[in-house]
């Protein structure tokens, strides 16, 4: 990440290092350019200057400097710009944002051509334990094999369920897991309190709360917006709406579906998953002990803690991958489908240690649709061994993979 907004800042007159609230980002700008001015927005007297006159604000700065928390003050962006279209030295602006700017048209039309997003997420697996994370890119590469590792013991289910519940963010890591529960919480409540009302016009943001609660219980499934206004007793639009609110603030993400016609992705159900398994674990009231006794919801988990991985990777692998989900009218399925142009790779997530021979329907149904274009296929299982399945071009691959190349 240290290499990816070095280059932006390098080339660049705004960047902005966005992701959720308590991910590191203030300590990364810090770490990255220490010697830079730094203004943060959480602080009253510079968020109500700088709402009071941007324009002013900007040209008292200095000629570089760090804005943190730049979405509390919105005014401040189209002043911004001016200033970097009288001077456009790279890495003038160095902002952090727990909102994603992208996903705000005002934003976009403001700093089109003169701001590089680069987004920071909680902690990977592989962050965890200190590790390089070129799982996926060796898996793009084409560079898993086959190998049987006699005498290693697959990772014991209790662990991967406690990796699962513990999530990325560095502060409740720290923590035992019932102080860390308390954390998640206050901090979803410190954020429907404060960051909602910061990026929207929303009014009862206990609401939002409310759905985010939802999510997290069908965390992972296919989302009916219909079905979710009906059982919060919601407008299907409004749903729409807040759903949105909860993605600027990188708390969800929504999965769409891939289709070989681009044009049927965007009718088609997204599945949503919230941004960190160790948050939704606690909103969902799951624990490491629900392993075996919630299988269902635990494997929904699941499947959410790999679309994270895979998403923590990709910030440093490419940045043009993109990531999809996959179901037809007769059922079949791919948790996670991977695209890079028209190249196209699946992976399918199983919570269990014994995997089968064969890659299931939805991979295959999914590399007959691509054809030429298919490059390869995965199946995650709690094991040891990377084993060839019944299907070309396809493998079982331990979940400690992801963490440990």
């Amino acid at each position: 990440m240290n290499k990816a907004l070095r280059e932006a800042m390098s080339d660049t007159p705004v960047v902005c290092l966005a992701g959720p609230r308590q991910c590191g980002k203030t300590t990364l700008a810090r770490v990255l350019k220490p010697e830079r001015a730094f203004v943060s927005l959480d602080h009253p007297p510079f968020l109500d200057a700088a709402s009071a006159d941007p324009a002013g604000f900007v040209d008292s700065l200095p000629g570089e400097v760090t804005i943190d928390e730049v979405q509390r003050a919105p005014g401040l962006l189209p002043a911004i710009k001016l200033s970097v279209d009288t001077d456009r030295r790279p890495g003038r602006f160095l902002l952090t944002g727990s909102a994603d700017l992208l996903l705000v048209p005002s934003v976009t039309e403001s700093l089109a051509g003169r701001m590089e997003v680069v987004r920071l997420m909680p902690f990977s697996e592989s962050e965890k334990e200190r590790r390089p994370g070129r799982f996926l890119r060796d898996f793009l590469a084409g560079r898993l094999r086959p190998s049987l590792r006699p005498g290693t013991a697959a990772p014991p289910a209790p662990e991967l369920a406690a990796r699962l519940v513990a999530g990325g963010y560095p502060e409740p890591l720290t923590r035992a897991p019932a102080r860390a529960r308390q954390w998640h919480r206050q901090y979803v409540r410190s954020i429907v309190d404060r960051d909602v009302l910061d990026v929207s016009n929303i009014q009862v943001a206990d609401q939002v709360g409310r759905l985010l609660e939802l999510l997290a219980v069908r965390n992972g499934e296919l989302f009916n917006a219909s079905r979710v206004a009906r059982d919060l007793g919601l407008h299907r639009g409004t749903v729409s709406e807040y759903v949105s609110v909860l993605e600027r603030l990188f708390l969800v993400r929504r999965l769409l579906p891939w289709h070989r016609n681009p044009g049927k992705r965007l009718v088609k159900s997204p599945k949503a998953h919230l941004i960190d398994s160790g948050l939704a674990a606690t909103l969902a009231q799951l624990s490491a002990g629900d392993w075996l006794t919630k299988r269902q919801r635990m494997g929904h988990l699941l499947e959410s803690f790999a679309v994270q991985q895979f998403e923590a990777q990709a910030g440093w692998t490419d940045p043009d991958l993109r990531f999809w989900h996959y179901r037809d009218r007769d059922g079949r399925e791919v948790d996670l489908v991977i695209t890079l142009g028209s190249r196209t790779w699946g992976v399918e997530v199983k919570a269990t240690s014994t995997p089968g021979r064969s890659a299931g329907p939805g991979l295959r149904r999914l590399a007959a649709l691509c054809g030429e274009d298919f490059e390869a296929g995965i199946v995650l299982y709690n094991g040891s061994d990377i084993l060839p399945l019944a299907e070309e071009r396809m493998l079982a691959v331990p979940f400690s993979e992801l963490w440990t190349r």
